[in-house]
């Protein structure tokens, strides 16, 4: 049985249900996530922009559709609901405008008046998302929207009370210009994450919210 169901909050009636992914499509969704990374880390810093700016655009088109979602997802009301979508706009576009200064060099004063030094800031491959239910477009932006725009890969798995959430923040990166391969949303398990994911020299990183299971 899949563990990724939409119940009706009210009655706790399943109302629809997501396979949950075998090990073959976990692996298969982390070696493209991975091979991604090259030709997405190669865009430029204002194409990555222009996309979340895109993404931005589209939360606000698709407002009441996203908003339905997580009022039959976890019972947020539709007006904190779209609440939630306006700080996502916020988000996306505040990265989006500020991408290039926060990528650009940071000067620092080398050993002697020949010597210069900076910080330079790289992506670093494919990243991994853990997600909890109770803001699900807040959590997924506050990590996606930094991490997309400094040229970095996602895999993104929400909690299991989220997955049409989910599925349609994955749809609207996509429409927004985003390669289907640079942000994948995988119905994993907890332990196909702690087994096949985390282990792999394939995932650098991972930003977990939740509980401590």
């Amino acid at each position: 049985m899949s563990i990724y169901q939409v119940l009706n909050p009210a009655t706790g009636e399943v109302v629809e249900t997501y396979p949950t992914a075998t090990d073959e499509q976990i692996v298969d969704a982390q070696d493209r996530s991975a091979a991604a990374f090259t030709s997405w880390s190669e865009t430029t810093v204002a194409e990555r922009a222009a996309i979340l700016t895109k993404v931005a655009d589209i939360y606000g088109e698709r407002s009441d559709e996203l908003a339905e979602a997580i009022h039959i997802e976890m019972g947020k009301a539709i007006p904190e609901a779209k609440g939630e979508i306006k700080l996502c706009q916020l988000i996306y576009r505040y990265f989006a405008d500020h991408a290039e200064a926060f990528m650009a060099d940071e000067q620092l004063r080398g050993t002697s008046e020949d010597e210069e030094a900076f910080v330079r800031r790289r992506p670093v491959g494919s990243l991994l998302g853990i997600m909890p239910w109770n803001f699900p477009y807040y959590q997924v932006a506050r990590f996606a929207a930094p991490n997309l725009a400094l040229g970095n890969t996602i895999l993104l798995k929400h909690a299991p009370q989220d997955p049409k959430s989910s599925a349609l923040m994955e749809e609207i990166f996509h429409q927004a210009g985003v390669p289907t391969d640079a942000y994948i949303n995988i119905y994993a398990t907890n332990e196909q994450v702690a087994d096949i994911i985390l282990p792999s020299p394939k995932n650098h990183g991972v930003s977990v919210t939740g509980s401590e299971r």
